[in-house]
């Protein structure tokens, strides 16, 4: 008797489980390569902009100058650069000139204050933001002007270097950050 209620109860839960299963009779949806593409954008400028937002501004000019740190950027100058880069890729896939005066890979050199520096960076991830919704799958490998030097590129390619050129600088933006006794706001 006892085999029989069990196996009664499990063709009941399997009955149960197909007709449950049966009920979920939307379409699924496929994100567009848009939509993809902007939600690593967004990603990226999570992590970035709380990184560069987290540093104060009295240590914006800070840059480690011991070992083999000489010379490299202060952390306004990395904030600067990548919201430069931002503008000039983006540019490139819309094809068309930065609609801000971007003093090249550098950033402008007039930007000195936090405040400025963190404007240009946001201004610059919005930008970023409506040049890949703009990437479909008909223009996505479409030959773009590099914006790097001669030659072409895609858009899906600039689209992803992007992400890894951000991140590429997040990394010493947190050396910077501990340095200062900072955590950065991902890792808390």
């Amino acid at each position: 008797m006892t085999k029989m209620k069990w196996l009664f109860a499990c063709l009941l839960l399997l009955a149960a489980s197909g007709f449950a299963l049966g009920q979920n009779t939307k379409a699924v949806e496929h994100p567009t390569v848009a939509q993809v593409l902007d939600r690593r954008v967004a990603g990226v400028e999570q992590e970035f902009v709380s990184a560069a937002d987290a540093m104060p501004e009295d240590k914006y000019a800070f840059a480690p100058a011991d070992g083999e740190f000489k010379g490299v950027r202060t952390f306004a100058q990395q904030v600067k650069h990548v919201a430069a880069v931002n503008y000039i890729v983006g540019a490139a896939i819309l094809e068309e000139k930065p609609p801000v005066d971007v003093g090249g890979e550098n950033g402008p050199d007039s930007m000195k204050t936090k405040a400025d520096v963190m404007n240009f960076l946001k201004g610059s991830c919005a930008y970023f933001h409506k040049a890949v919704g703009t990437i479909n799958e008909g223009n996505l490998l479409s030959p773009i002007k590099n914006p790097f030097g001669e030659g072409t590129a895609t858009r899906l390619g600039m689209a992803t270097l992007i992400v890894g050129h951000c991140f590429d600088h997040y990394g010493q933006m947190v050396v910077y950050l501990r340095m200062n006794g900072i955590v950065p706001p991902a890792s808390r």
